[in-house]
């Protein structure tokens, strides 16, 4: 996913299930210089779902004790 994040910005994120975030990095991305910001804040976003997604997991697994 990290991969698609740099190609295609705009892609990852709504595939993410953020659809106007999405919409806003491919106005970004239109332009030449944009394209840097917006992988950027791709990776970012899809760092921090999988990081929230592992928190989860781990107060799931110690309220089960």
């Amino acid at each position: 996913m990290i991969a698609v994040a740099i190609l295609i910005p705009w892609l990852a994120l709504m595939l993410r299930g953020r659809i106007f975030q999405g919409i806003i990095c491919l106005v970004l991305q239109l332009t030449l210089i944009g394209w840097i910001p917006a992988a950027i804040w791709a990776v970012m976003v899809i760092n921090n779902d999988n990081q929230e997604r592992r928190h989860r997991e781990l107060i799931k697994a110690l309220g089960q004790r």
